[in-house]
């Protein structure tokens, strides 16, 4: 399972309207952390196949999510649940740091 390309045209109903927690990767074609992180977040994204939607913006083509979520630096990654940001993490993190943020939110099989 592999991350879905959310827009500023389509965040409204992937992530703030959908019925499982989503996780959000912002991200730009030009950033190295962004590029070290990948793997990690589509390893993520097939583990919680069906617990977790995880997705990714690009925030060079589409600049209106990051700006209304406050994205500064890159990779940023932002848990919603119930449309609501829940957690944000910054940089390129180790996959044991994300799984502690993403877990508390995702139903357990």
């Amino acid at each position: 399972m592999k991350p879905i390309e959310i827009t500023d045209a389509n965040f409204q109903k992937e992530v703030l309207e959908s019925s499982v927690p989503v996780l959000v990767d912002f991200w730009a074609v030009w950033c190295g952390p962004c590029k070290m992180i990948a793997p990690v977040v589509e390893e993520i994204a097939g583990e919680y196949d069906g617990r977790l939607k995880v997705g990714k913006v690009d925030v060079d083509n589409n600049p209106e999510v990051p700006l209304k979520y406050g994205i500064r630096s890159i990779p940023t990654l932002m848990i919603f649940k119930g449309g609501n940001v829940v957690e944000q993490i910054i940089g390129a993190v180790p996959k044991r740091n994300l799984l502690d943020k993403v877990t508390p939110h995702v139903a357990a099989v």
